[in-house]
């Protein structure tokens, strides 16, 4: 892997993750309002939105430097991470350097980033957000920690583009088909969306995490949000559904592309179609799909 290569790769990810992520919110408010027979606002206004923010006056409610500082770590963190993901080949720009538990790390980062920025507001709001969404990613992370442990175990090395690579030349075995169908039916949940969107609820907790927030702050943690869906639909594309793998890395891109926007497509059906789940319901069920994922660790042990 030469240098250009991990310069031009590391700036097609974070262009598809950071700056593309608002065009794929806007596109996904656009599909909610047709669902639900309303014309809904434009595809870019995801944009406008984030710019109108960022120059609005930029509130403190305290004067805690973790309140100041956590939602730009929040967008920093999302970056960090799409370097570990492959778009335009099979190996991520910075698969020399990290590998599974780092990627593992720099997400629970994010949302440790947004629970600080929570309880550092020192809103009793907030604070219920934030406890809902400690619990709710407890609960979630390890699926998608046990999946890619469970590609590691198959590939024999901890790098994402090794992984990828064994997947992608040897194809799907019965623990690898687990892990995937795991990662999928916790994706909802690792986006944050409805059924899953606990902590956040506008109508019981008014938006809860969110509520102290404003101007580039408050800007800063709804890209950060946007981009955490791009990027978890760019985890399960490319690592668990790696397949239609070309020599051209813009191809490569575009398909990667093609795939997000038909995930998001689904998840917003998801979103759009169910009521939201209550704290004790989101955790029944990730637990039970954590301990059930396990499986998919002895499968790979065994060689199936």
């Amino acid at each position: 892997m030469n240098l250009e290569f991990i310069i031009y790769s590391s700036i097609v990810n974070i262009f598809v993750v950071l700056l593309l992520s608002p065009f794929f919110d806007g596109f996904t408010r656009k599909v909610r309002a047709l669902i639900q027979s309303r014309v809904g606002p434009p595809p870019f206004q995801s944009y406008y939105d984030i710019v109108k923010l960022m120059g609005k006056e930029d509130l403190k409610s305290t004067i805690n430097p973790l309140f100041r500082l956590s939602p730009y770590l929040s967008v920093v963190s999302i970056g960090m991470a799409s370097l570990l993901i492959p778009i335009t080949g099979l190996i991520p720009p910075l698969n020399f350097w990290g590998d599974i538990f780092l990627f593992i790390y720099i997400i629970t980062v994010v949302g440790i980033a947004i629970i600080i920025t929570a309880s550092a507001s020192e809103n009793p709001f907030a604070y219920i957000g934030a406890s809902r969404k400690m619990m709710l990613h407890l609960s979630v992370e390890p699926i998608l920690a046990i999946a890619l442990i469970t590609g590691a175990i198959n590939a024999g090395s901890f790098k994402i583009g090794e992984i990828v690579t064994w997947y992608y030349s040897n194809g799907p075995n019965v623990s690898m088909l687990l892990a995937t169908v795991c990662v999928f039916l916790s994706l909802q949940a690792l986006i944050g969306k409805i059924p899953f969107d606990i902590s956040e609820a506008e109508q019981e907790i008014a938006e809860g995490v969110l509520i102290e927030l404003s101007g580039p702050k408050y800007a800063c943690v709804k890209w950060a949000n946007m981009s955490r869906q791009v990027l978890f639909c760019l985890v399960f594309t490319q690592i668990f559904v790696p397949w239609t793998h070309l020599e051209n890395s813009l191809l490569n891109t575009g398909i990667a592309l093609i795939k997000v926007t038909a995930l998001v497509f689904v998840s917003t059906l998801i979103e759009a179609l169910n009521p939201r789940l209550r704290i004790d319901q989101a955790l029944k069920y990730n637990l039970t799909l954590a301990l059930f994922s396990l499986t998919s660790i002895f499968l790979a042990l065994l060689g199936v």
